[in-house]
């Protein structure tokens, strides 16, 4: 190289979330050398934040419990969801079967590397109702971590979940129902008791994202990974039109730092850049994100400077928030999960959601993007952002709201901003909302009269496996429908929120970052949110980020090692 370096690295990686530490850890394997350089002061992401899950075909442990999948099966829903997807180059025939073939083997990659991972149980794919869609579902997650096992230095670096207790998801799911189910009740008990005996003998159990990271970060030292934080990328080095290195900040001032292999970008989307929101996802704001601080999408941007593809930017990981006032995300830290009412909540019985007109038109049993790019659609012909989420006496007694308990009065700060509106008629709590009384009223009676012929005729909400697991799990009936026509009835606004953008550079089958004309940048390789979805649209299943994140860094990584120079 002619360029002049402060120190190189065979493989140099922009961000510590999702694949970045996996493609250290296929890096290191092949005996290179490899430096993760991240912003924030905390390493993980926004993948250590989330549910840390990831959506995985056919993988080992489905073929371990004799569940049903295969290479064929996986295509054919994939065909189905974002084979339809039109404009999406991320989602191209040859991105989606290399997924197919390479996500299975990343898993057992990690497997191999001593990372413990768990099929959850039962989670359905979000269109199971789809050709090849799965019921028990393809999502794979870590074993909760104790943190303890890391360096203290680590470990305090180690970003924190959005989930405060030391439980698997699956055994979250049941918590909801403890005041109805016996299961829910023991589901307590037993994370209580691990919690407790978790401090006699000195373990902190780390859940969901953080146990994945924790895991993560814990193979990455052992295995020799230079991780740094507070470090960021400002910019690329191109030299002959080949990307050679990156500059970052060390001690207050530029850092020059060669990379003889590439450069992998994994620095997050733009979830918290308000001015890209306005050029690409109108209406839309970043108070409603939660994802981290460092989601803010420079790193996207940089790559266009040098060249790179754009496509797929107007898609989020939408996440439908009923958002009590003060709880919006202006600190820049995202908003806190468990702060307000999302998709799990507007899929029970006894309520639904209409757009400003008073109309429904979705079904509330929508995956959180779908829920969010409906909401987004709808706005362009009626008014739709925020729209109305409708509920009952029946659903406040009996389900939990925004945090409060069942049955309890819910805040007054929520009834004295207008954020909560109540009323003792729909046509009364139509007036409250500027909506016309009679439109309402007949979209509630059309509604209920769906749920006592026992199914959803307009939308229908309820008939796919994925929403009755959204449902009420120990319901009679439906698990997703039920009547409203109890008062005092309720609404709060709905904003399309979001967990982050689905969209960024375009990549290739090997996670090379790809110019307009489709040739590969030498030496610059994606994965993550920064890059456009394999999945284009479509949130397919759960971990539908996370699992091309760590999919497309161990490819890239691979691919990387195996060029043996930046020409590859």
């Amino acid at each position: 190289m002619s360029q002049s370096f402060d120190e190189t690295f065979d493989f140099v990686v922009a961000g510590s979330g999702g694949g970045s530490m996996c493609a250290a850890l296929m890096m290191r394997k092949l005996g290179r050398s490899v430096l993760i350089l991240e912003k924030t002061p905390l390493v993980g992401g926004t993948t250590a934040r989330s549910g840390g899950v990831m959506w995985v075909p056919n993988n080992r442990f489905m073929k371990e419990e004799g569940i049903e999948d295969s290479y064929e099966k996986a295509a054919m829903y994939l065909d189905a969801t974002s084979g339809q997807d039109e404009d999406a180059p991320g989602a191209a025939p040859e991105r989606r079967a290399a997924y197919l073939r390479e996500s299975p083997k990343m898993v057992d990659f990690l497997v191999e590397q001593g990372i413990k991972l768990r099929r959850i149980p039962y989670y359905p794919d979000y269109y199971d109702h789809l050709p090849g869609g799965s019921v028990p579902g393809r999502t794979v997650t870590a074993q909760l971590f104790n943190v303890k096992e890391l360096p203290p230095e680590w470990a305090a670096k180690l970003r924190p979940s959005a989930i405060p207790f030391p439980a698997n998801l699956d055994e979250l799911y049941w918590l909801p129902t403890l005041t109805r189910a016996t299961k829910g009740k023991l589901m307590l008990a037993k994370i209580m008791l691990r919690g407790l005996m978790g401090k006699l003998t000195g373990k902190e159990y780390a859940p969901a994202g953080r146990a994945l990271q924790g895991r993560m970060l814990q193979a990455s030292l052992k295995a020799g990974v230079d991780i740094r934080v507070s470090a960021p990328v400002t910019s690329l080095i191109m030299e002959d039109g080949a990307v050679k290195g990156v500059i970052t900040t060390k001690d207050g001032a530029p850092w020059r730092i060669g990379a003889n292999l590439g450069v992998l970008i994994n620095a997050g989307g733009f979830a918290q850049n308000q001015a890209m929101r306005d050029k690409y996802l109108p209406h839309t704001s970043s108070e409603w994100t939660g994802t981290i601080e460092g989601d803010t999408g420079e790193m996207i941007q940089e790559m266009m400077d040098k060249g790179a593809a754009i496509a797929q930017m107007d898609i989020t990981i939408g996440c439908q928030m009923a958002l009590p006032p003060g709880r919006e995300n202006k600190s820049g830290n995202g908003v806190q999960f468990g702060a307000f009412a999302g998709q799990m909540d507007m899929a029970k019985p006894h309520g639904i959601v209409v757009d400003q007109s008073g109309v429904r038109y979705m079904s509330e049993g929508s995956s959180y993007s779908e829920f969010c790019m409906n909401m987004r659609k709808r706005h362009e012909k009626v008014p739709a952002i925020p729209s109305y989420w409708i509920v009952d006496d029946q659903y406040m007694k009996t389900y939990m709201f925004c945090g409060t308990m069942p049955g309890k009065a819910k805040k007054q700060e929520w009834y004295d901003s207008g954020w909560l509106k109540k009323a003792d008629t729909i046509e009364g709590l139509a007036t409250a909302l500027n909506i016309d009384p009679a439109t309402l009223k007949a979209t509630v009676d059309n509604f209920n009269a769906d749920v006592r012929a026992g199914s959803d005729r307009q939308f229908h909400r309820g008939d796919r496996e994925f929403d009755k697991w959204l449902g009420d799990a120990v319901a009679k009936g439906n698990p997703s429908l039920g009547t409203i026509e109890r008062g005092p009835f309720y609404a709060v606004p709905v904003l399309p929120g979001d967990v982050s953008t689905f969209g960024g550079v375009v990549t290739d089958t090997n996670g090379r970052v790809l110019r307009e004309d489709g040739s590969p940048i030498p030496g610059l390789y994606a994965t993550g949110v920064s890059t456009a979805s394999v999945f284009g649209g479509h949130a397919v299943g759960a971990g539908a980020s996370i699992g091309p994140s760590f999919t497309w860094g161990y490819v890239a990584a691979r691919h990387a090692a195996n060029a043996g120079n930046i020409a590859g």
